[in-house]
């Protein structure tokens, strides 16, 4: 079943076109990416998904019921808005309870479920201090706790992972697959690329106000050319530069000391004949090599197809 469907919507801002026949589907229990540039219309797509902002054309459906309305859907929708405040002298403890009350709970009820999601996002030892004393991480998972409290259907997330420390990201992904076990739909808007791909099912991406059909992770493996980063200790010389591109399509970046390189779907099937390669040209060439990394295979997607 669809939990969230967007088709053919229109949102213009002035002389600025955010959505341009923006079309989503997307479908109870799974963990979908939202992938674009800045401008694209990720955010903006969100916004009138949940009627925060109203589209100039097209529709919204939310469960096969019609567009958002508070009264059939409180509680069984979860958001995080990007750049959202937390109100600095509350606690997260009382803002949690307090929005758990919102959604019908009662007093001891919404103060348990408060305490629940604050042990998992381990932020039970500041459940009394005021939100001008957290971290941005902290904060943060705070904001992530509020679009999760409850038992929601639907949970729009813009950004979650932004200032959260690798322990806590990977805390926060085993939350979303516990989401996914319980069949609710999440939709995740990030540009931390290597995040969307190893905690996504799906990925959608958005460019100019309209959205791509929606790619299942696994397949980008087959569908789309893969990269490798090679972080080095100084640049390669050019004819080793000029040699490589017999392997692959190699670019050096002197600002970040990377060389990325472009693989073709042949090239991707045997990683490590194309690793060993490179590794023998720098090295011969007396080019230190600092790291390697894979890459990402969205990122390799977005900017082919960007």
């Amino acid at each position: 079943m669809t939990a969230l469907r967007l088709r053919s919507v229109r949102k213009r801002f002035g002389r600025r076109v955010a959505l341009d026949g923006f079309d989503l589907d997307l479908p109870r229990g799974s963990v979908t990416g939202l992938v674009g540039s800045n401008g694209a219309g990720k955010t903006t797509a969100m916004a009138v998904a949940l009627g925060f902002v109203r589209a100039d054309d097209g529709t919204v459906d939310l469960f096969g019921e019609g567009p958002f309305d508070a009264r059939r859907h409180s509680g069984r929708v979860g958001i995080l808005p990007q750049d959202a405040a937390l109100p600095p002298d509350a606690t997260p403890r009382s803002w949690l309870t307090g929005l758990a009350r919102l959604q019908g709970l009662d007093g001891a009820a919404a103060g348990r479920a408060a305490d629940g999601w604050l042990a998992d996002l381990h932020l039970s030892d500041r459940a009394g201090s005021p939100m001008r004393t957290l971290s941005h991480g902290m904060r943060k998972r705070v904001m992530v706790a509020q679009a999760l409290l409850g038992t929601p259907e639907l949970v729009l997330l813009d950004e979650p992972l932004s200032g959260v420390d690798p322990r806590e990201a990977d805390v926060l992904r085993r939350l979303l697959a516990d989401r996914r076990a319980a069949h609710t739909a999440v939709l995740i808007s990030s540009h931390d690329l290597s995040e969307i791909e190893r905690g996504c099912d799906a990925v959608i991406m958005v460019e100019r106000g309209k959205a791509k059909p929606a790619v299942a992770v696994a397949e980008l493996s087959t569908a789309h050319r893969g990269r490798i980063v090679y972080r080095l200790a100084g640049p390669p010389p050019a004819p080793v530069l000029e040699a490589l591109q017999s392997i692959a399509a190699f670019d050096w970046n002197a600002q970040t000391g990377t060389l990325s390189g472009t693989l073709t779907a042949g090239a991707s099937a045997d990683l490590a004949a194309v690793n060993a390669a490179v590794l023998r040209a720098l090295l011969d060439a007396g080019v230190g090599v600092l790291a390697v990394d894979p890459g990402s295979r969205i990122e390799a997607a977005f900017l082919r197809d960007a």
